[in-house]
């Protein structure tokens, strides 16, 4: 009944998806800032328990066991300044409100500016999430587009930070997609699942054939498994419009970047936010604009 009565009202659904995505905002913040770090923990661990096993002991040796390390997660250790170590209290984290009227983008410890894509990773997150909800309603194909959204929007900005997309993400993406479109979603399962299996193929082709080439490695495997995400939500028909596009943005903003900046043409350009925006682009409005070219071509 509740359900209902905000799915009627569409400016209550827009605000309630809107003050809840700015919650998920602060939480995307924690996932990209600590995510990578937590994998090279996970790396470093096992690289030390590899080089432990490899080495020749005294079986009489005593050895001092290493001290626990302290848990390091998205919950522990509480949010800290990275300059002054201040802990950041409960009304120092509000989404927008704690930035701009409680902190004035400043650390309260040490006055450090902090950096303004916090707020704008919440507000970005609350601002697709209700367009999401305008588009499709208060809905469950809504709420599995936003979740697409929300994914998507960690990805990216990890992949700018570290030229990394982590597999506990893009993996339970394209098994989410397959399992959504088994209710015919956004496609059907089968399109879904030729979706993953050529997003995948496609990319691992050409990294092939770009190394056999060159002897040198074009893109890295997390961009295999995100096209093979994005296929399986938004179906196998979409790929090519996903690889256009994200490739034609791609080459304008890395032109752009390499024209005006220091950047040298070298330089690697995570692939992974141009494939975010295509493939969030293509599961929106991917029949529109496949059906506007084909008119354009008179097909």
């Amino acid at each position: 009944m509740m359900f209902e009565l905000i799915a009627a009202d569409t400016w209550l659904s827009l605000s309630l998806t809107f003050v809840f995505a700015l919650m998920v905002g602060s939480f995307l913040n924690v996932v990209i800032h600590r995510l990578p770090q937590m994998m090279e923990r996970e790396w470093q661990l096992m690289a030390a328990e590899a080089a432990e096993a490899a080495e020749t002991r005294d079986p009489e040796a005593q050895e001092t066991p290493a001290e626990p390390s302290p848990p390091f997660n998205l919950a522990q250790p509480a949010s800290t300044c990275p300059n002054c170590g201040h802990l950041i209290h409960w009304y120092e984290n509000i989404p927008l409100i704690s930035y701009f009227l409680i902190l004035g983008g400043k650390c309260s410890g040490c006055k450090t500016r902090i950096s303004l894509r916090y707020p704008l990773i919440e507000l970005v997150t609350a601002l697709i999430s209700a367009f999401i909800v305008w588009q499709f309603g208060f809905n469950p194909v809504a709420f599995a587009a936003i979740f697409f959204s929300w994914c998507l929007i960690a990805l990216t900005a990890i992949d700018i930070d570290h030229q990394l997309l982590p597999d506990k993400i893009t993996l339970p993406l394209l098994w989410i997609g397959l399992i959504i479109n088994s209710f015919g979603y956004f496609t059907t399962l089968p399109s879904a699942l030729w979706g993953a299996v050529l997003g995948y193929l496609s990319l691992w082709s050409v990294y092939w054939l770009f190394k056999l080439a060159t002897g040198k490695e074009g893109m890295g495997y997390g961009d295999f498994k995100l096209l093979a995400a994005l296929g399986a939500w938004a179906g196998a028909d979409m790929l090519p419009l996903i690889i256009l596009a994200s490739s034609l943005i791609g080459a304008i903003i890395g032109g752009i970047m390499i024209a005006f900046s220091r950047q040298q043409s070298q330089t690697p350009i995570p692939f992974g936010p141009y494939l975010a925006g295509a493939g969030w682009i293509a599961l929106l409005w991917g029949d529109e604009l496949t059906s506007w070219y084909l008119h354009l071509l008179n097909l």
